[in-house]
């Protein structure tokens, strides 16, 4: 991919410039398609790729913001200064290095509306690197545990099984129960195996503010549906690099293997008294 006078993306840029014709959601999806295309770039391909970006981004739709956030967060040589643009920083931010790509995707996620969500997990299914897949879990412990503490309406409980079932921080497990359009927990439940019926009954009783809508319901039910997989198995994965989390082989409950708090008491060994103390002991009695 190279940028130049002479590239057939001119034409789209001239277009892109003239009155009455908006194509720069277009341009910005195309230059990021070739972008991606070739696994490493020469420092004049990136330097025209980052401006150009990061002339078009604050001019397209939010739509069209999360669909190219999906594409480079399967991209591991993403530039940082159009990832955090993405996510609404500043380019030139300087904060933590640390998988900028899947941090910024994590935010537009969240901070998306209902159908721009459905479009990031859309553009996560066709990303081209398959996912890093973990062993299944043990679905019908798991689907138990997380059923009765929603039956129950105990989001404190929910929200510490899942932590330990999808191997996130307890603050993003927290957000993922807590979210009142109800995709992250969608997700969650295909990446786990959850059955629909199930997830239906979680998402009844967990949530009042989707419980109360029969048409968030359907929704959210139209998309368990519809997932991939392994696109709910991508959007995990990127979940667990948000912070540390503790391991998925962990038990469930955080003190099942918990030790004791002080070593039990040990009886002192019994001993036969000696002449002297058995005298000394019989003197002391007397007085």
């Amino acid at each position: 991919m190279k940028f130049s006078a002479s590239d057939p993306l001119d034409s789209l840029v001239d277009l892109a410039c003239r009155d009455g014709v908006d194509i720069r959601p277009t341009l910005l999806r195309v230059i990021t398609d070739l972008y991606v295309q070739k696994p490493i770039h020469g420092l004049e391909e990136e330097t025209q790729f980052v401006e150009l970006a990061l002339g078009l981004i604050d001019t397209v739709d939010a739509s069209t913001r999360a669909a190219v956030a999906a594409r480079l967060s399967a991209y591991p040589a993403a530039p940082a200064a159009v990832l955090y643009r993405l996510a609404g920083g500043s380019p030139a931010g300087t904060g933590s290095r640390r998988e900028p790509g899947r941090d910024s995707l994590i935010e537009l996620f969240f901070s998306a509306a209902s159908e721009e969500r459905r479009l990031i997990l859309v553009n996560l299914d066709v990303a081209s690197d398959p996912p890093l897949r973990r062993g299944a879990p043990v679905a019908g412990e798991l689907t138990r545990r997380l059923e009765i503490a929603a039956l129950k309406r105990n989001q404190g409980e929910f929200i510490r099984v899942l932590e330990r079932a999808l191997g996130v921080s307890h603050a993003l497990a927290e957000r993922i129960a807590c979210d009142n359009s109800g995709e992250p927990l969608v997700v969650a439940a295909k990446s786990l195996g959850i059955k629909a019926d199930v997830l239906q009954r979680i998402l009844l009783f967990l949530n009042p503010v989707i419980g109360q809508s029969a048409r968030k319901l359907y929704e959210l039910s139209r998309l368990y549906d519809d997932l991939n997989p392994a696109a709910a198995e991508r959007m995990v994965s990127i979940w667990r690099t948000a912070a540390p989390r503790h391991p998925v082989h962990a038990p469930v409950y955080w003190n099942d293997e918990r030790p004791a708090l002080r070593p039990s008491a040990k009886p002192a060994p019994n001993r036969a008294l000696s002449r002297d103390e058995r005298l000394a002991r019989s003197r002391s009695n007397e007085r």
